[in-house]
């Protein structure tokens, strides 16, 4: 029967590929992505500032694209079954992703939207540019900025940190602690995903140089509405074979 409880045997040697190589497909992934969706005009006239990584510039969904290519190969070359090796990996992301969301936090940037009355907001430093581009459009606000030195903002950072490290860890966690057909752990880690970053984005300030599609949606929720797609395409298949299975 198609069921697992992602107890996949991996050898010491296929481990140590699957993490190593799995974690670098991620990161040439999501640069790549980040200069394809989100700046690709910039980096057109710029081609040394590809490499430059440590200026920031990454995209989760580049990324996810680029660990499936290396969990096909990976499937191809060990002779293992594609969506039993995505169920081992998917209930790890969310730490990963987490860390990542604290990071930014630290290091304030990927802030989110202006918040000049909620309670907790803060202020970015480093997002006193787009304040100043916010005053010239919303000018009722040009005494705060003066005053504060910056407008206070959603920490979107520390939303996205709970939803898509912390949240979703716990729902993977509990989902996997059972015997489930294969694949609805990677059905439901990119349907959940996919929710989680829709949300986060409501919040968070746009890219600069994207701004909002129809004025309402950021190039994050439009790559998220596939993944939530695909995550039920999966699902549904999981389940059908395994009915399929007991028939037979």
């Amino acid at each position: 029967m198609a069921l697992s409880r992602i107890n996949l045997f991996l050898s010491k040697k296929e481990l140590e590929y699957l993490i190593y190589i799995g974690f670098l497909a991620g990161i040439l992934g999501g640069r790549i992505g980040y200069v394809l969706f989100y700046n690709i005009h910039f980096f057109i006239q710029n081609p040394r500032e590809i490499l430059k990584i440590w200026k920031g510039g990454m995209s989760f969904h580049g990324g996810l694209i680029g660990v499936i290519c290396f969990i096909f190969c990976f499937s191809r070359l060990f002779r293992k079954r594609f969506l039993q090796v995505s169920d081992f990996i998917v209930p790890l992301i969310p730490l990963g992703i987490g860390s990542g969301r604290i990071g930014n936090f630290i290091n304030g940037e990927l802030w989110g939207r202006v918040a000049i009355h909620t309670p907790w907001a803060m202020i970015f430093p480093r997002a006193y540019t787009e304040d100043v581009l916010f005053v010239n459009t919303h000018p009722q606000y040009s005494s705060f900025l003066e005053r504060e030195e910056g407008l206070p903002r959603h920490p979107s950072q520390l939303y996205e940190f709970f939803l898509e490290g912390l949240l979703l860890y716990i729902i993977l966690k509990i989902f996997t602690c059972k015997i489930r057909p294969i694949g609805t752990s990677t059905g439901l880690f990119l349907i959940i995903y996919g929710i989680f970053r829709i949300i986060g984005e409501l919040y968070r300030e746009p890219d600069i140089q994207m701004g909002l599609l129809y004025n309402f949606l950021t190039i994050g929720q439009i790559f998220s509405f596939p993944m939530i797609g695909l995550g039920l395409l999966i699902i549904v298949r999981s389940y059908y074979s395994l009915s399929q299975d007991r028939k037979g």
